[in-house]
């Protein structure tokens, strides 16, 4: 019975990674050439990467990796890839990573799916923000039992995937796993609104796990509706402007900085790669902000250059791809070769 009951919270918590892939309906999109760089990422001894959950970079060209292992930890590496620090080592919202962004001011932000929990640090690395409760470990058992969760609050999450913000410094977070929302904030975490309930649905103000988010210079706001196999974009204020639903199953995005803006967009190949997904999944797209797709590029694969499992990516330079994988424990800077004007 005991065995049974764990397997069941293990459904309960992961199901959503097992549902099916769905093959990009685009046809005919031009290939984007690109190279990685080989041997991106030097640790010290006897420090490893785990799950590559998160990748983000700061106006110095340093990178930043969220990864799990046994313990959730956050690396900075210079622009070379040389190990620089550890960020919030044994911090209280560290559980279960799943990404982290780097702000215009250099600040980084690290979302916690395991603690429900958002933490800005400030370049330091001190903390000086946090949205988000971790459950208290009192309650044991109840955050994975098989009642209906409560219903979202202003300030709570539950199993939140990312964060992103508009040029006034408002905050966005994608409440994902549960709660299959979008929750604004001022600067300072005060509450402003919301789009989405913890019911998934497929409407065009609803969400179901929405797993990733990103915002352009005039605030809308694009987010990764990965279980809807869409793409939902929606105004400063959350209300719908468009969807995108011919690129798969939208596991991340990225805005560029500009001036001109593009959207990135990663149809990733499912955890545990079932049979038949590598035939259909594992590019990443390029597109204009009005859904207009430019090209993709990468494939599911293992070896260096293919994907096992995009969970994250950044193009604070869009000829410079950073993408944070599940399965091959790796992040990879993909150098893109785009034809003219584009």
């Amino acid at each position: 019975m005991i065995r049974f009951l764990a397997l069941c919270c293990v459904l309960a918590c992961f199901g959503a990674d097992t549902a099916r892939a769905e093959k990009a309906k685009a046809q005919n999109v031009p290939e984007i050439p690109y190279e990685t760089v080989p041997n991106l990422i030097k640790l010290p001894p006897n420090l490893y990467l785990g799950e590559a959950m998160g990748v983000a970079t700061n106006s110095k060209g340093h990178f930043f990796v969220f990864t799990r292992s046994a313990n959730t930890r956050l690396f900075e590496f210079d622009r070379n890839g040389n190990y620089v620090r550890e960020i919030g080592e044994g911090n209280y919202g560290f559980e279960f990573a799943h990404s982290v962004r780097v702000d215009a001011e250099d600040n980084i932000w690290a979302v916690d799916e395991g603690t429900n929990m958002v933490i800005k640090f400030n370049p330091a690395g001190r903390v000086v923000m946090v949205l988000g409760h971790r459950p208290e470990v009192v309650a044991g058992m109840l955050a994975t039992t098989f009642a209906p969760a409560p219903p979202a609050g202003k300030y709570t999450f539950g199993r939140p995937t990312d964060v992103t913000w508009d040029a006034q410094g408002d905050i966005f977070v994608s409440d994902g796993y549960i709660n299959n929302r979008v929750v604004k904030y001022d600067k300072n975490g005060r509450f402003l609104a919301q789009v989405g309930s913890e019911k998934a649905g497929n409407g065009p103000d609803q969400l179901n796990l929405p797993h990733g988010i990103s915002a352009d210079a005039q605030g809308n706001v694009y987010v990764a509706d990965r279980s809807n196999h869409r793409l939902q974009v929606f105004d400063n204020n959350l209300k719908f402007k468009a969807s995108y639903d011919n690129i798969g199953d939208s596991w991340t995005t990225c805005v560029s900085p500009g001036p001109h803006q593009y959207l990135f967009t990663s149809n990733s190949n499912p955890n545990g790669n079932a049979p038949g997904t590598w035939d259909t999944t594992g590019e990443i797209y390029k597109m204009e902000l009005d859904g207009t797709i430019l090209g993709k590029f990468g494939h599911a694969g293992k070896l260096p250059g293919g994907f096992q499992v995009v969970h994250m990516m950044d193009c604070r330079n869009p000829n410079e791809i950073f993408v944070a994988e599940i399965e091959s424990w790796r992040v990879q800077k993909l150098l893109l070769k785009p034809r003219a004007g584009k």
